[in-house]
């Protein structure tokens, strides 16, 4: 997810996409330690898109 949608989205639906992919990240870890993904890149993206999402979420509080 790009840095323009997020800030795109109100605050409320961030906070939900941001609780839906840390539930995903959580499941990909859980896979990955039961048998390989076939692209475990995917938790190094997914990481980066909740740190994303937190950071926006910072922001938008600061500036209250």
């Amino acid at each position: 997810m790009k840095i323009n949608e997020i800030r795109e989205l109100a605050t409320q639906d961030l906070v939900e996409r941001l609780d839906g992919a840390v539930a995903k990240l959580q499941q990909l870890k859980l896979n990955h330690a039961i048998s390989p993904l076939e692209n475990p890149m995917q938790i190094r993206q997914m990481r980066r898109d909740i740190a994303r999402m937190k950071t926006e979420l910072h922001q938008r509080e600061l500036k209250k």
